[in-house]
């Protein structure tokens, strides 16, 4: 980790409110030449957060709109026995996942499948190629049994969730690293900003570092750096202290709360931990039009003074600091989507240039 300098290059979070895979590929290289990504786009429903790595998990049942995992269908156990046997064979360092159950579906997997083209086609090298996957709370507390519970309270299921999301994650990760580019992997979490509340009072700590750790392992075998994405405020120092390389949040919102751990924060950045800034809005359409790369660039040094202030200098706070979106563009209109895009192109490189 601490070899990689993201240098405040501009990175994006993962999802566009479009229709066209190339076309939203392309316009993802033009914005981020260095280090592009392979975008969701939810208005597919096999591209949503959940339903994308539902294929392959023991007991999918599908009764029109809703999924569900039933461990009471009659075949459930001969299922969930032939997953397991799966993953202990294709979790070996040099196994082959192309066309497991692991990896996407030509469904699901029709935006990676068109970056990986347009990636091969360019004719350039990359620093790094970036990819995501549900993280494993989000996922798991959104999927539910037949019974409508959440598979999170279920050990088995979980079990089967977390595994299903690392292997994929490795699976990109290896794909990625095959470009002979470094691959970085984000596990998106917004269900952490629910952390600690009524809705989740039963979830421990242990049960977010343990299940997330679980998913980094898997793409640190593969070369690749991790990260979390969570689109609000969460308990920061569970994240710090894990084995993530990449923190990513709304810098533009949250920054202050964020800063409520300046020890953690600390200790992070001199192991080499890099911060995802993600200081361009996209929560609502009209603040994103009122933002200008001023505006931001101003906010993006008050932000540096904070960080440089816990004993780091500037060149080293740069160093192991990207430029991103506070979140995805997928629930936005596609100007707003465009404008941040350009916002973030923009913003790095006013900061870049100096």
């Amino acid at each position: 980790m601490s070899s990689f300098k993201a240098d405040t290059r501009p990175l994006l979070v993962g999802s566009l409110p479009m229709t066209d895979h190339e076309a939203a590929a392309r316009l993802v290289m033009d914005h981020t030449p260095d280090i592009p990504l392979w975008v969701q786009l939810p208005l597919y429903r096999a591209e949503g957060m959940v339903e994308q790595f539902l294929p392959g998990l023991p007991g999918l049942t599908r009764e029109g709109d809703k999924s569900c995992l039933n461990t009471e269908a009659v075949n459930f156990d001969e299922e969930f026995l032939a997953f397991f046997e799966d993953y202990l064979a294709l979790s070996e360092p040099e196994a082959d996942l192309d066309g497991s159950r692991f990896a996407f579906t030509e469904e699901t997997g029709k935006g990676f499948a068109e970056f990986i083209r347009q990636v091969d086609g360019s004719g350039k090298s990359f620093i790094a190629l970036k990819g995501q996957v549900t993280g494993p709370i989000t996922f798991a507390t959104a999927v539910k049994d037949q019974d409508g519970r959440d598979i999170f309270y279920n050990e088995q299921l979980r079990d089967a969730a977390v595994k299903r999301l690392a292997l994929n994650a490795g699976w990109q990760a290896r794909t990625f690293a095959k470009r002979s580019a470094t691959p970085i992997i984000f596990l998106d979490e917004p269900a952490l900003a629910g952390f600690g509340t009524s809705a989740y009072i039963t979830i421990t700590r242990e049960d977010v570092t343990s299940s997330v750790e679980e998913i980094t392992e898997f793409i640190h075998r593969e070369g690749g750096l991790a990260g979390v994405h969570v689109c609000a405020n969460t308990e920061w120092d569970m994240l710090l202290e894990s084995n993530i390389d990449i923190i990513s949040f709304d810098a533009f919102s949250y920054f202050d709360k964020f800063m409520l751990y300046p020890e953690q924060v600390r200790a992070f950045l001199a192991r080499g931990g890099i911060l995802a800034l993600g200081i361009v809005p996209t929560a609502k359409a009209e603040i994103i039009a009122e933002q200008t790369v001023d505006t931001l660039k101003e906010k993006f040094e008050d932000q540096v003074s904070q960080l440089t202030a816990l004993g780091f200098d500037r060149e080293t706070v740069l160093s192991q600091m990207f430029i991103t979106p506070s979140c995805g563009t997928g629930s936005l209109d596609f100007d707003s989507a465009k404008r941040v895009l350009e916002l973030t192109r923009d913003l790095s490189a006013a900061i870049r240039n100096g």
